[in-house]
């Protein structure tokens, strides 16, 4: 079977899991952090669970976009680093500097398996399945556009990850209400940013395994900030009412 064909195959397989994650994260939220579960099996350490699901996508990426006859240009070069911007840090900064508390082997195995097949999906487009991109594509609107909502759901993803991680080190074995800027609008402004972030990527890739990863991104955050949002609800009687899950005003 020609790889094409795999390549059809995987995405219209990796499209179906996303939609039942979707549905099923609503019912049932992923056991960890604030929403562990002792029951859901065999526990590591998160930093060694966050390695594990995370570091895959930075080196296989390189992996998948190199391997074979593969058209590399500028453009590719840039998605790659990117790319990296993103996944270096998830991989080798953010797992340090959580307090380290238990995680379910199962869910880093499949944050692994996510990972995996995201990466292949998105090095192998720019290696081999997509067009090549011409060095013009990074004047090109939707480049430029994409671009802009990277950096800005990065920024976002970032600042709301370091108050959280203030708020537990200032309150270590406890829970705090997160306040200041999107957090005065939103439960999971982490989450908010990381949805625009992976939404411009697929803006500026122009592509389908692009605009996959941002849904499975969605699919992913969505009930889970509305998981948090339920939490805060129950855990702190004086929760600000007027906050929404994730989207400021709207839900």
């Amino acid at each position: 079977m020609a790889e094409q064909q795999v390549y059809n195959i995987a995405v219209l397989a990796f499209t179906a899991a996303g939609v039942l994650i979707l549905i099923a994260l609503f019912f049932i939220p992923a056991p960890y952090g604030r929403h562990l579960k002792k029951s859901f099996g065999f526990a590591v350490n998160n930093r060694t669970g966050w390695l594990l699901m995370e570091a895959p996508a930075s080196i296989l990426f390189i992996v998948f976009l190199f391997w074979g006859n593969q058209h590399i240009g500028i453009v590719t070069v840039v998605f790659l680093l990117i790319w990296q911007a993103h996944y270096l840090y998830r991989s080798f900064i953010y797992p340090f500097r959580l307090i380290p508390r238990p995680m379910p082997l199962a869910v880093a195995f499949m944050g692994l398996f996510f990972n995996i097949m995201n990466t292949y999906l998105q090095g192998r487009w720019f290696a081999v399945i997509g067009p090549e991109y011409a060095a013009s594509w990074l004047r090109d609107p939707r480049f430029i556009i994409g671009l802009a909502m990277f950096i800005t759901g990065f920024a976002i993803n970032k600042w709301a990850d370091n108050v959280l991680h203030r708020l537990k080190r200032e309150n270590p074995g406890t829970y705090r209400i997160p306040s200041g800027g999107l957090y005065n609008a939103i439960s999971s402004p982490n989450y908010f940013g990381e949805i625009i972030e992976w939404s411009g990527w697929a803006v500026m890739t122009w592509s389908v395994p692009g605009a996959v990863f941002a849904f499975w991104t969605a699919a992913n955050l969505m009930p889970r900030a509305w998981s948090h949002h339920r939490w805060y609800k129950r855990t702190f009687p004086d929760y600000p009412k007027e906050r929404k899950a994730l989207i400021p005003g709207v839900w």
